[in-house]
C-alpha cells in the first residue's frame, strides 16, 4: 500500500501505538474517558491521513484542515491529560514532541496542497 510510505502516517501509527503502551498505567476510570478520547482522535488522524492519501489533489485540502483541527484537539487533550495528572511529565513532552512533529509533516502537506 502506497499510503504506508507516507512520512506522516508513519509517525501517527507510531504515535497510536505509544498511546496504546500507556494505557495500562491509566486508572479505569481516566482510560474509559478522557484517555478513549484521546486514542479516538489519534484514530481519526490515521483515517483521514490514509482517506487524504488516496483522494485527488483537489480534494484534499478540506480533508487536511480536518486533520488539522484534530491535532489541535489532540494537543489540547494531551496536556489536559498531564494537568490532571493523568500523564507524567516524561510521557507528556514524548507525545507533545511527537505531535508537533506530525503538526509540522501536516503543515507543509497543506502548503504543498494549497500550491498545486
Amino acid at each position: 500500500m502506497e499510503e504506508l510510505d507516507i512520512p506522516i502516517f508513519k509517525k501517527v501509527y507510531e504515535l497510536y501505538k505509544l498511546f496504546y503502551s500507556y494505557r495500562n498505567n491509566i486508572s479505569k476510570q481516566d482510560r474509559y474517558t478522557l484517555w478513549q478520547k484521546i486514542e479516538t482522535l489519534v484514530l481519526e488522524i490515521i483515517e483521514s491521513i490514509l482517506l487524504a492519501s488516496s483522494v485527488p489533489k483537489s480534494d484534499r485540502l478540506t480533508i487536511l484542515e480536518k486533520i488539522s483541527l484534530n491535532l489541535n484537539k489532540l494537543r489540547i487533550f494531551v496536556r489536559l491529560a498531564k494537568e490532571v495528572r493523568i500523564l507524567d511529565n516524561q510521557k507528556y513532552l514524548v507525545l507533545q514532541e511527537n505531535i508537533d512533529e506530525i503538526g509540522r509533516q501536516l503543515g507543509g502537506w497543506i502548503k504543498s496542497t494549497k500550491t498545486v
